[in-house]
């Protein structure tokens, strides 16, 4: 280890993931002297085009959406002040259910072994201590975030890495407190129904089952810096709209489970890098 510096590596799926769930820690450790790494594995064309256009409406390009975002991308890494950016060059492949899913080159239609062996290259290469990537719901039930955890255990398998490896996750009662904001600020976030509030119940975890909890409100503005450089994505903008400082009250505190370990640091954690330094 003393030949090399501490590496973190973040493996998400889409531009702006990196901003909305590790952006914190991307920031927090980089200040720090951690090399950091992000692995990105779609292009983002289902995203929103120029003014908001959605796939399938008539304007929508996907290649351009796809130029678009990697350079607001490229923006926010300059931000975080990631030392890395890897692009695996997936196609997008939209929310659960559309027709993107099944399209050829998409995320989703990938073969597990083969993106995992390219990502395993780059695991080899970079030799990251900690790794960080989605639960295997993909958080929320994302398509792209379920094969992003998918690829990133399989690489771990192929080449035998041992980092500590986290799943990103969120406190139950945050969820709680998110939809208070929102109706504060006028989003449409109506008291959910009873089906609605059972799907709810599936996103995040009690907080008594978070095993790392990593402040990083003094990164709080970077973080915000670097969502709005995913300025073509309107569901950021209810994030913006926040502004810096209820923003960073709201999403300061970035929360983990971690589910491989050889350090045998304590549980609970404040430090993903704890029993590494």
């Amino acid at each position: 280890m003393a030949d090399r510096p501490l590496t973190l590596m973040a493996v998400h799926a889409h531009p702006d993931d990196e901003a909305t769930g590790t952006g914190g820690v991307l920031g927090r450790y980089a200040a720090e002297g951690v090399r950091t790494v992000l692995v990105t594995c779609t292009d983002g064309g289902c995203g929103d085009g120029p003014g908001g256009t959605k796939p399938g409406d008539p304007g929508h390009d996907p290649a351009a959406v796809a130029e678009l975002r990697r350079a607001e991308l490229e923006a926010s890494c300059e931000i975080l002040k990631i030392s890395h950016l890897e692009l695996l060059g997936y196609a997008d492949s939209g929310m659960m259910g559309w027709p993107a899913n099944d399209k050829p080159g998409s995320f989703w239609t990938t073969p597990v072994q083969d993106a995992a062996a390219r990502l395993g290259e780059l695991m080899l290469h970079y030799r990251p201590d900690v790794v960080v990537t989605y639960d295997e719901n993909g958080f929320y039930g994302h398509p792209d975030h379920i094969q992003a955890n998918r690829i990133t255990m399989a690489a771990l398998e192929l080449t035998g890495l041992t980092p500590k490896v986290y799943w990103t996750t969120a406190p139950r009662s945050m969820m709680q407190k998110f939809g208070e904001v929102m109706r504060e600020f006028g989003a449409d976030w109506d008291e959910p129904g009873p089906s609605e509030a059972e799907e709810l119940s599936e996103i995040g975890l009690p907080d008594e089952e978070i095993t790392t909890w990593v402040d990083t409100t003094e990164f709080g503005s970077q973080k915000f810096d670097a969502l709005a450089a995913h300025a073509s994505q309107t569901e950021n903008i209810f994030f913006l709209q926040m502004g810096k400082e209820r923003f960073t009250e709201l999403m300061g505190m970035e929360t983990f489970v971690r589910v491989r370990d050889t350090t045998g640091a304590a549980l609970p954690e404040n430090d993903l890098f704890a029993g590494l330094r």
